[in-house]
């Protein structure tokens, strides 16, 4: 499992957000990818997938959540993901 993590500099959810993901990705196994925002492929990603606004947060390609991280959240779409490629 890949989780992308769409950031912006200087951006306290961003920062939050890595640090939900750095304890999830030690129970659920997954590597977490970053990419700027500022970059076209960030961009490119952000419209493609529909972030409105850092920190966007994708899990194997889909989006899972944008703004204000909820850890409780991120675990229900990493769990069903989980149980995606369990199928």
């Amino acid at each position: 499992m890949i989780v992308t993590l769409l950031t912006k500099p200087v951006c306290e959810q961003c920062d939050r957000a890595k640090e939900i993901l750095g304890r999830l990705a030690a129970e659920f196994g997954f590597t977490i990818e970053t990419i700027s925002l500022d970059t076209p492929d960030g961009q490119r990603l952000a419209q493609t997938a529909g972030v409105m606004f850092a920190p966007g947060i994708l899990i194997d390609g889909r989006l899972a959540t944008f703004g204000r991280p909820s850890e409780r959240r991120l675990r229900r779409e990493l769990e069903a993901s989980s149980s995606r490629q369990a199928t």
